[in-house]
């Protein structure tokens, strides 16, 4: 086979990386809610939807080249990052199908798992007074081999990552878009990840200081994203809608908005909803430790990020049912965990795997809308499995990027 000519180069450059919107006739965002370990759950998914895409476009297609911006928070931020910072050949640090690799290998030394005995829960609950439930060590260094000195302005696509600054007690957002000109929320990739992995009882808080080319200087105190957005679709809706607004050129002329040609897949990491773990008699009871601790789940936590990431399903659900574009929506949760499932850090072998076999269950399934009054999933049957959408939504992002790459060539 004859060797490349510079030509040829450049065209084989082009076409594995993602042309703006302005080339296409879609916007697409790729949105991943927070969950800890149950990150498994949204990993067996993409690494579906990923080999969907190598069938069309070939073995080396990989999500960052077909996605517009990547939204993730807490350990949907990690995944958001390990599919779009870039590593040998300037390709991402791991093919999506990696994924569950790495939950599985690291998970049990993220959340290591503590000695049982029959005074367990007293000291797990006191000891979440006393401080967060792990040091965050292993996190933290494995985060910073993975993504190295490689700072948010340099992911292979746009990505979009929430924190929370309690010093300032402000959402502390980080965004591509803002860290190609604002140097001081151009962070290391590794300090955002620690930040928003970061989740109150569980991991420390994290601070970090950025500094511009005058020698100004920022500080951040930042916690856990899913504080502020659990589930950051609308967050990836509203930056691309400002940068639209700037008239930014990756958009131009895309105006006036039309959220029409927003394509999005919002992947949740699972509830415990169906299972009623609470009532208002039980609740009614508690003082701050129960609210924090009990019967090895967190209420107070599981609240506020179920929450978060529902209020923004439903926003978004009503916004695209009142575009008449249902279709261009797709989320897939699944609110029936239970046990061990529903917990954000049992990594025992067995556990880990049930996540993952969630995850293909939920490929097998009907796709479900929110229902707007109950707040439950309800099966949508015209609409075929998540499978099968999946299997839509991947045509839809190839023909996408073949048409903004024929644009940019022509």
């Amino acid at each position: 086979m004859a060797a490349n000519t510079d030509a040829d180069a450049s065209v084989v450059a082009t076409d594995r990386s993602i042309q703006p919107p302005s080339m296409g006739k879609l916007i697409t965002i790729l949105s991943i809610d927070g969950g800890g370990i149950r990150g498994l759950i949204p990993a067996t998914i993409l690494a579906f939807l990923e080999a969907k895409l190598q069938e069309l476009d070939g073995p080396d297609a990989r999500l960052a080249d077909y996605f517009d911006m990547m939204a993730g928070t807490s350990t949907g931020g990690l995944i958001t990052a390990m599919l779009s910072t870039p590593g040998k050949d300037n390709r991402p640090v791991f093919a999506a199908k990696e994924i569950n690799e790495f939950y599985l290998e690291n998970g049990p030394k993220i959340f290591p798992k503590k000695k049982v005995g029959p005074l367990t829960s007293i000291v797990t609950g006191l000891s979440l007074v006393m401080g967060p439930k792990y040091d965050g060590k292993f996190l933290h260094s494995k985060i910073q081999s993975l993504t190295k000195e490689t700072r948010l302005s340099q992911t292979l696509t746009n990505i979009i990552i929430p924190t929370f600054d309690v010093k300032y007690l402000q959402p502390t957002i980080f965004s591509s878009y803002e860290a190609k000109s604002d140097k001081l929320k151009d962070a290391l990739i590794s300090d955002i990840c620690i930040s928003t992995s970061a989740a109150p009882t569980y991991l420390p808080a994290h601070y970090f200081e950025t500094q511009d080319d005058q020698g100004n200087k920022r500080e951040f105190h930042l916690v856990d994203g899913g504080v502020a957005a659990n589930n950051p679709t609308m967050l990836a809706m509203t930056n691309i809608t400002k940068e639209i607004l700037l008239e930014n050129a990756d958009f131009f002329p895309i105006k006036p908005i039309d959220y029409g040609r927003f394509l999005i897949i919002s992947l949740g990491t699972g509830s415990a909803k169906l299972e009623e773990k609470y009532t208002a008699f039980e609740c009614a009871k508690w003082g701050v430790i129960n609210w924090l601790y009990h019967g090895g789940f967190t209420p107070l936590i599981d609240i506020f990020s179920h929450a978060s990431a529902d209020m923004v399903d439903i926003h978004a659900s009503v916004l695209f049912k009142a575009l008449q574009s249902e279709k261009h929506y797709l989320r897939i949760q699944d609110d029936s965990l239970n046990g061990d499932s529903s917990t954000v850090d049992v990594t025992t072998r067995e556990n880990m795997e049930n996540l993952i076999n969630i995850g293909k269950r939920l490929l097998k399934q009907p796709v479900a809308r929110v229902n707007l009054e109950t707040g439950v999933y309800e099966p949508c049957g015209e609409e075929g499995t998540n499978e099968e959408a999946l299997i839509k939504f991947a045509q839809k992002l190839s023909v996408e990027k073949k048409r903004r790459n024929a644009k940019a060539n022509a």
